[in-house]
Parts: structure tokens; sequence; C-alpha cells
């Protein structure tokens, strides 16, 4: 059962004109990060309307000018993770039931992704039906920068981009444009940022086919296809040394700029992301992937690599983490292999529901 406070109830905001529910994540000020109430009250919603009668299309979008979700609220994650608790735990399992409710969501599911969307932001957006980027789009799994692993379906939804493009934004975190997010499978479509009032609005009333033929766009020019050649050819390799030891032979400055973004993350989260969407290519569905990432989480949070990863970005904002171990070489495959270790009654076991098939609308 969903236990909010009334203000906690405010952070996520229901309300359904004509045939179409609007949901709207409410903590701008906090750029909409998600709280396990929330991701409760998501599913609740979503579970209602699934069925309802009168309900055809459901569109999710963010209060705000500044995006619709930054992520999970992981200043939550770092006092739990401090005090050796289960509260993460708990959300992580909630929110991943909700990523592949929507994944396998029978209706429309359209997300706004306008401005920033990271992380658990992601989760609630990239696995919908319809995709919507715009100019202001950035879109990123950033993790390894705190010493965390891509989760909410990310590995997933990377380890199917282009090549290896989805492995370079893995372990970098590097935020995407609209027209890179639309090349790696993470949104379907351009929409200037102006329009979105207008066309969320016409979705109330107009099916969604014929709402998007009058506002789709070309997206701007993005960056990751001019760097395919490298990306591919660094990224392919089998370790994260070999990975950054091509990247710094390449006489591309792009490659050789992002060989040092890769060593300033955190060792052990970088080793284990690459190990993660290796697996994920060969796990299969969307839930297999996730309750492969529930693993990965769990074993994080009794890493210290996130509590420091966290204090450093957002707690001190000093930016200078101390990770440990500190250079990649020391990171061993044991370390590495603890991270997918079986949880025993603590398994997060999903079973594709009933609605999997693919969405006619």
């Amino acid at each position: 059962m969903n236990h909010t406070s009334p203000e906690e109830h405010d952070h996520v905001l229901l309300r359904t004109e004509g045939r179409t529910a609007y949901i709207t994540l409410n903590r701008p000020k906090a750029l909409n990060a998600l709280t396990h109430p929330m991701a409760l009250r998501l599913d609740e919603a979503l579970a209602a309307w699934e069925h309802h009668p009168d309900i055809e299309t459901v569109v999710i979008e963010g209060a705000g000018e500044r995006g619709l979700c930054a992520g999970g609220d992981i200043r939550a994650i770092y006092e739990d993770a401090r005090a050796g608790g289960t509260a993460s735990a708990d959300f992580w399992r909630d929110e991943y039931r909700l990523n592949a409710r929507i994944a396998r969501y029978p209706k429309p599911y359209v997300a706004l992704m306008d401005g920033i969307v990271m992380g658990g932001g992601v989760g609630i957006s990239a696995h919908g039906t319809v995709r919507i980027v715009t100019e202001r789009s950035r879109i990123a799994m950033p993790e390894t920068g705190i010493g965390f692993v891509p989760d909410v379906g990310g590995t997933y939804l990377l380890a199917l981009a282009p090549g290896e493009l989805g492995t370079h934004l893995a372990l970098t975190g590097a935020p995407v444009g609209a027209a890179d997010a639309l090349l790696c499978g993470l949104a379907d479509h351009f929409v200037p940022s102006s329009a979105l009032p207008a066309l969320a609005g016409e979705l109330g009333s107009d099916p969604v086919h014929t709402v998007l033929e009058r506002y789709v766009e070309q997206p701007p020019p993005g960056e990751l296809a001019a760097a395919r050649e490298w990306i591919d050819r660094c990224y392919a390799a089998d370790t994260a040394e070999e990975i950054v030891t091509r990247l710094l032979a390449t006489d591309v400055p792009g490659a050789k700029v992002t060989a040092g973004t890769l060593l300033a993350k955190s060792p052990t989260a970088v080793k284990v992301t690459l190990a993660a969407l290796r697996r994920a290519r060969r796990l299969g569905p969307l839930e297999r992937v996730l309750e492969q990432e529930y693993r990965v989480s769990l074993a994080a949070l009794s890493s210290s690599d996130l509590v420091e990863g966290i204090r450093a970005q957002v707690i001190d904002k000093d930016r200078d983490p101390h990770w440990s171990p500190a250079t990649l070489e020391a990171v061993g495959p044991a370390e590495v292999e603890r991270f997918f270790a079986p949880l025993g009654d603590r398994e997060l076991r999903l079973a594709p529901s009933a609605s999997s098939q693919e969405v006619a609308w």
C-alpha cells in the first residue's frame, strides 16, 4: 500500500483530459528527482489506468523548465548506505517493477523527455511506447561517476544501442542530446520544446499517431555518428584497461579526452558496468536484466565507492572522490563477480506480464 504524506502526494500530480491520463512529476526544485513514494504512486496510477475503458493514452512530463527527472534521490541512498539500511533495496525493488510495467504497458505511454533526463528519469521514460525529445534534452546514465552502475533497465537499453555506443555512454556517463538519443534508441521522435504544451493538450482528444504527424521534426545534428568509428573500435575490447589503452592510442583528440574521463570514474563501477552490459546482451528480455541490475545495485550499496562518490559529487561537492581500489588494474575478477552473486530469497523476480505483446495503436 502507498503510504504517502500530503506533501509527497503532491510530488506526483495526476489528471485526466478526454481519453488521456497525465502524470506530472512535481519536484521542480529537486529536478523532479524520484523518491520511493513517487515510484509507488506512479505504479498505482498505471495499474488503475491499465484496464480503464475511458483511458486510451498515458502522458508523463516534468514540472518546471529544467527537466523531466534527474534520477533517484541519491542523498537518501547516501544516508541509507552509510547506515547499512534496507530503504534503498526496497526502493529499487519497487522502482524496477515500475520500469518493467512501463515497458509492457498495453496502452500508448508517451514520455516528454524535455530537459534533463538522467538515471531513474530514463527508467520512467525510455521504456515507454512513444519517447519524445527536444533541443533541450540531456539524457544520461551517469552512475559510474558516483561509484554506482547503470540500473532501471539502463544496461538493457544501452546494450541494444548500435555498435558500442551504449558501452561508451554507460562507462563515461556522457549526456546526449536529441539526435544522439534517437541514434542510440533511447528516444523515438524530436519535437521542439515550444510545441510540447500544444502536443500534450491535443493528445487529450486525438490519437497519438495523428498528433505526432503534426509536430515531429528533424532534430539538430548530433555528435556520436561521426565518432562511431573510434568508439566501436576502442570499446570492442575485452577489458576496461584495453579500452583505455585503445582510446589513448588513437590520433583522435576526443578519444584521448574520453580516456581521461574513464580514468576519473570509479574503477570498480567501470569494470562492473562493462560486465553488466556484456551480460545484458545475452540475458534476453528486460525483466532478466532488471533482475541482474538488482543484484548489482545491492552489492554497490555495501561498496565504499558509492558512499564516497555521492559524498564528492553531491554532499561535499569537492568533486574529488577517493576510489578504493584506485585503479582499474587493482580491481580483480573476483571483485567484479561479487556484484553478480545470487541473492537467495532476496532476489527480484519479474515475470513478463500478460500484456507483453507488441502494443498496437
